[in-house]
């Protein structure tokens, strides 16, 4: 058994990661990225890790969202306060539903790069390397565009830096008051089609009315004020990763400085390949992909090199199968996940196994494909009598048209009007609030049934 460095992961094989053609570039990138300070803290990717753990046993709820790839060139302060707000909502209604804290972890702050189907793409008959993510290459259809260019990773830290400044400033300055992010909610449900869910946040409001009425109001009680808020990507750019990676002095123990928690994607998880080699030996919390081509031994394999202590909060499954699969597959894995006494937190991305080609040529993820794998998933987990610990979803504050459905109803034709994403398509903030509301009522249910199983 070889020992884990920061640099280990350069001797196995990697897949979904570019060659730089010009090394000595790289290599000066590189020595100026581990030369700045980390973007994340060791104590913070630990009190996430504590929140991950009561999450894995039904005492917490994740909620993960954001960019489906971040961009350089749509990268502002409005960009992230939308987003930001709009999680924020999300979180109110599914703590509402839930009756447990609910963990904000933003795809934010980091998520630069992305994996592809293809190492190339055709447009028009020329053929050219596919666009990677901006701190690889850029999105342009020209050959000088996408030769991989690693001043871009100096570029992706700024932006990250100054996305986390702004989080920092967001979730403690008082933007995050739990009445303000009431109100806005309350002008969702205001619209005819939303009215369905004005029930769920007329309860809200008589809640806070109480509280004020017993003293407990933003004055008196800080957490209403404030919100922890942490980040996340996916570990893609090993590069990277290493120039952030930094070791703690008082532990030992090694941090990835580029996000409080990362996750390995569906593409990069084999068991000795790279990412997993590098994702094993940081403390913080990883997130792995498991998609329909996932088998019990590799999963076996994967929380042994991933969790070998078992720790809780430390690993949480990122399920993936699409609607209508979700049957077919998370039994067995959640089969397997018990067979080993293995702690993991387990989440729902319900938007990777629903992408589809619409009539009118864009990518698209049809809400209610979206909202059919959610309900799936739970359905699995109380049939197999396990906890199911959060959601993740590519999604944005801003009002794309990207995703058909929803209460504004979103159709094929209004998806050139307002569709901004360099990559995958994404919820905008109405049909991200509507699903909240709709996985708040799952828990609801659930919290319900357990009670009356309890006192029967």
């Amino acid at each position: 058994m070889t020992t884990w460095s920061k640099s280990s992961w350069r001797n196995l094989p990697r897949v979904q990661m570019p060659s730089y053609p010009d090394q000595d570039a790289l290599n000066t990138v590189e020595a100026q990225l581990s030369r700045y300070p980390v973007l994340v803290f060791a104590g913070e990717a630990r009190r996430l890790r504590k929140h991950l753990a009561a999450a894995g046993r039904g005492e917490a709820f994740l909620l993960q969202g954001g960019d489906c790839a971040e961009s350089f060139e749509q990268f502002s302060s409005d960009m992230i306060r939308d987003t930001f707000k709009v999680m924020l909502q999300m979180a109110m209604v599914l703590t509402y539903g839930a009756k447990v804290p609910v963990i904000k972890v933003g795809r934010m702050a980091g998520q630069f790069a992305k994996p592809r189907s293809a190492d190339m793409e055709t447009v028009d008959g020329v053929e050219l390397p596919s666009y990677r993510g901006d701190i690889i290459n850029d999105l342009a259809f020209t050959a000088e565009s996408r030769i991989p260019n690693p001043d871009n990773m100096l570029r992706a830290y700024t932006q990250a830096a100054a996305t986390l400044n702004l989080l920092r400033a967001f979730s403690t300055g008082g933007y995050a008051d739990v009445h303000k992010v009431h109100g806005w909610t309350l002008g969702f449900t205001d619209g005819e089609k939303a009215a369905k869910y004005r029930d769920l946040a007329a309860r809200i409001s008589d809640t806070l009315d109480f509280m004020a009425a017993a003293g407990v109001n933003s004055d008196t009680a800080h957490t209403l004020q404030s919100v922890e808020f942490y980040t996340s990507h996916e570990s893609l750019l090993l590069e990277y990763e290493e120039a952030l990676c930094r070791q703690e002095a008082e532990t030992g123990k090694w941090l990835a400085g580029s996000g409080h928690m990362l996750w390995i994607g569906d593409r990069t998880r084999q068991p000795d390949g790279a990412h997993v080699e590098f994702a094993s030996g940081v403390q913080n919390p990883i997130g792995l992909k498991c998609g329909p081509t996932m088998q019990p031994d590799d999963l076996k394999k994967l929380m042994a090199k991933l969790n070998p202590q078992n720790e809780a909060g430390r690993l949480t499954l990122i399920a993936r199968f699409g609607a209508g699969a979700v049957g077919d597959h998370l039994p067995r894995l959640i089969k397997t996940v018990e067979e080993e006494g293995a702690n993991v937190v387990w989440t729902c991305d319900p938007m990777h196994g629903n992408t589809i080609k619409s009539s009118s040529g864009y990518k698209t993820r049809p809400f209610e494909s979206v909202l059919r794998e959610v309900h799936e998933f739970f359905g699995v987990h109380a049939a197999e009598g396990t906890v199911p610990g959060g959601v993740h979803f590519e999604m944005t504050g801003q009002d794309v048209t990207e995703c058909t459905g929803g209460v504004r109803a979103v159709t094929d034709e209004d998806l050139s009007s307002r569709y901004h994403t360099a990559c995958d398509p994404r919820l905008n903030a109405s049909q991200s609030l509507e699903l909240a509301f709709l996985v708040a009522e799952e828990l609801s249910a659930r919290r319900e049934k357990s009670a009356v199983q309890a006192a029967g």
